[in-house]
């Protein structure tokens, strides 16, 4: 699942993305209201953490945009005041729930967890012939086998087993599973994409992951 941090305190923004990322989130950060909007009409995510204080659009303003824009992705709102009508404006704006600073890491897990649940409830794996993705336990499974991934793991096979049969190039692969403002290389990807073909071949000989050459992979049936 890819997550949008909007919080203009990098301090904080980091550890957020550490985070995440350390419990198999893809994210992206943005540093103020109008880059948040940017990402988002850029690209696609499944949950944004937004904080209400920011330069250039407060979360509020952003929120409303994203709302006006027809986009229903879930959104955590952030905030270092505790006042019943923040609360109420955040709320009544469109945002999914509410966390005020400081908060425990654990109950941020929990609540994004809590406001993805909606779109995840009838989607518990995801499959590709014999192959699942378990998105409950970081397993890929084929009958009796099962194996578990890493975290940049599952995220490539997560984007290539929703997307069978095409080709996903490497430089999607950077910008969604390392970061936008990544800089990682495309041996890096290789690397990950190796040992992901090879836990594949552990539990089947009917999926595995094609090099197309000079342009990236994608996940098809063995010929």
């Amino acid at each position: 699942m890819k997550v949008l941090v909007v919080e203009d305190e990098r301090d904080i923004s980091n550890a957020l993305v550490k985070l995440l990322k350390m419990n198999n989130y893809s994210c992206d950060a943005a540093y103020d209201g109008e880059e948040a909007l940017d990402y988002l009409a850029y690209d696609e995510y499944d949950a944004v953490i937004l904080d209400i204080m920011m330069p250039k659009k407060n979360g509020i303003e952003v929120l409303k945009e994203i709302r006006s824009n027809n986009n229903n992705v879930p959104v955590l709102m952030l905030t270092a005041k505790s006042e019943l009508d923040d609360k109420v404006k955040g709320l009544d704006s469109g945002a999914d729930d509410y966390l005020t600073k400081p908060f425990s890491f654990k109950e941020l897990l929990a609540r994004i967890r809590a406001i993805t649940r909606r779109k995840t409830a009838n989607i518990k794996t995801l499959s590709f012939l014999d192959v699942i993705l378990d998105n409950k336990t970081f397993e890929l499974k084929s009958g009796e086998k099962a194996i578990r991934l890493g975290s940049k793991e599952y995220q490539i096979m997560e984007l290539l087993i929703t997307s069978p049969n095409n080709v996903i190039t490497s430089e999607s692969l950077i910008e969604k599973v390392w970061g936008f403002d990544s800089d990682a290389e495309v041996n890096v990807v290789w690397v990950h994409i190796s040992t992901l073909r090879k836990k594949i071949h552990e539990i089947s000989d009917k999926v595995t992951i094609t090099v197309v050459r000079g342009i990236g992979y994608k996940l098809q049936e063995v010929e």
